[in-house]
C-alpha cells in the first residue's frame, strides 16, 4: 500500500523521457568529445612538489 503515487510519478517521468523531442546539437557534442580537455599543464611550485613527493612517488621500503 502507498505505492500508487510513487508508481504514477515514475510512469509520468518514463513517458516524458520516452516521448519528449530531443534537440541535441550533435556538432557541439562531437567537438567536445574529440577535443582536448582544455586543461593546460601549469608549472608546479617546488614547495608543493616537495610536500607531496611521498604521495606522488611512494617510497620503496
Amino acid at each position: 500500500m502507498g505505492r500508487g503515487r510513487a508508481k504514477a510519478k515514475q510512469t509520468k517521468v518514463a513517458r516524458d523521457l520516452k516521448y519528449r523531442t530531443h534537440e541535441t546539437d550533435f556538432g557541439a557534442l562531437a567537438s567536445e568529445l574529440h577535443s582536448d580537455s582544455g586543461v593546460k599543464d601549469e608549472p608546479v611550485d617546488p614547495e608543493v612538489l616537495e610536500k607531496w613527493a611521498d604521495v606522488i612517488e611512494p617510497s620503496r621500503d
